[in-house]
């Protein structure tokens, strides 16, 4: 699985990091996972033809060492299909860009 990993974070980071997650994005079912939506403009062409399986979404794994983001862009409504893949460049910069300015605004050094 291709990821973005940022490890050795300190737990009062992570603890800022879990509580900013919990707050946008609410729990997934599972522990640690959280479901982050990809904006409408940065969907591939493909993706966003397919209006069934929209929305779209990444996920980032927390614990107390480490953020994991896969690099894989998903729909909850179906297990496979054509518009399920990994970030091509755009969306691949954008998720970085993203977890950077969680970072900047919670002011976690990593």
């Amino acid at each position: 699985m291709k990821q973005y990993i940022i490890d050795e974070l300190r737990l009062p980071d992570y603890e800022k990091i879990k509580s900013c997650l919990d707050e946008r994005y609410g729990h997934s079912g599972i522990d640690g996972i959280y479901l982050v939506p990809v904006e409408k403009k940065m969907l591939s062409d493909v993706q966003a033809e397919h209006v069934g399986c929209q929305p779209f979404f990444f996920s980032i794994q927390l614990d107390e060492n480490c953020l994991a983001c896969e690099l894989l862009i998903r729909t909850q409504s179906r297990m496979r299909c054509d518009c399920m893949g990994y970030a091509n460049e755009e969306q691949f910069k954008w998720i970085i860009s993203f977890v950077d300015s969680i970072f900047i605004e919670l002011e976690v050094l990593a």
